[in-house]
């Protein structure tokens, strides 16, 4: 039995990639994306024939130019969706674009028109999740979303307890904590190369959410992301889900070490954890007071948004060819 097969028999596997072929390869059960993986599956040329048709069908739909390009992004990151699906058993998770992130209406609005461009395709919502940054306003976003529409989230770009909590109580399907990220912050303002895996802050970060989770009861799953090595995935073993970069993957694959489960409901349910309140005064202080997830926060948003101005760019070339 491979590492990855170990993982796999008490953590679900997600495939952090928009690369058909390396989901194809390691037989995951769902998938997620975001801009910058859409962005770098769309310049290979085997995958040119759904930007082609994501241009086609916006032309049809539309008038100006904008609005086309608007359309085109949207049943683009569609086109992906479904194709991953064909491939996977489980979920598809579908960002947001980042540039909405602070406002609560329009996120609902383009999360709506994603499930809609789904539905277009024969794809029902339950196998979709609507990715939203977890800023205030995306949480009360995906707090409507879920109660009134029925539409399951993944809240991403989690850096913080607050932030986890705050989805928590919002009742969000999934999230996820970014590990990798949270290293990198601290390897730059600590100087240290490296950490031990279970000293890693990005796993200890994680940890803490899970059985904070399990603790109290909390329906929402936790999905470990953003790795950076396989001391990572392996300390976060037993989390619910993990989503794993290709090349992370391969690793795990070509391994035969057994893992040994790190997170246990049952012994996070014997833990001294005290509740937490968390309205949004006591969300945007915790999160001030958080120079690291402030910092990535911040950045993670500014790099999905700067991603998705790239996309907008490369849809307009191809919708401009054809009109």
């Amino acid at each position: 039995m491979s590492s990855l097969d170990s993982l796999k028999s008490f953590t679900v596997v997600v495939a952090d990639t928009g690369d058909f072929e390396s989901i194809s390869k390691y037989t995951p059960t769902d998938a997620t994306t975001n801009p910058s993986l859409i962005l770098q599956a769309a310049a290979l040329p085997n995958y040119s024939h759904l930007i082609e048709e994501a241009a086609k069908y916006a032309i049809k739909k539309e008038s100006s130019l904008n609005e086309q390009i608007e359309v085109a992004l949207d049943k683009l990151v569609v086109l992906f969706g479904v194709e991953i699906l064909k491939i996977i058993p489980g979920r598809i998770s579908t960002e947001v674009d980042a540039r909405l992130s602070f406002n609560k209406n329009a996120s609902i609005e383009k999360a709506k028109k994603l499930i809609e461009l789904y539905k277009e395709q024969g794809i029902s919502k339950d196998r979709i999740l609507i990715k939203l940054a977890a800023t205030w306003e995306g949480i009360e976003a995906a707090k409507v979303l879920e109660q009134q529409y029925g539409i399951h989230c993944n809240l991403t770009l989690i850096f913080s307890f607050c932030q986890a909590v705050a989805c928590a109580k919002a009742n969000v399907t999934l999230i996820s904590p970014f590990v990798g990220r949270i290293l990198d912050w601290h390897i730059q303002k600590t100087g240290k190369k490296s950490f031990p895996p279970d000293e890693d802050p990005g796993v200890k970060s994680v940890t803490e959410i899970y059985n904070y989770f399990k603790k109290f009861g909390f329906k929402t799953s936790v999905m470990g992301a953003s790795f950076r090595n396989v001391g990572e995935v392996k300390a976060l073993a037993g989390c619910d889900l993990l989503t794993i970069s290709p090349k992370l993957l391969d690793e795990l694959s070509n391994s035969t070490e057994p893992l040994v489960r790190k997170l246990h409901p049952k012994l996070a349910s014997q833990m001294a954890i005290e509740e937490v309140i968390i309205d949004e005064p006591t969300f945007r202080w915790m999160l001030n007071e958080d120079e690291m997830a402030t910092d990535k926060l911040s950045e993670g948003i500014r790099k999905f948004a700067a991603d998705a101005q790239k996309l907008y760019k490369l849809v307009e070339e191809v919708i401009k060819k054809q009109l």
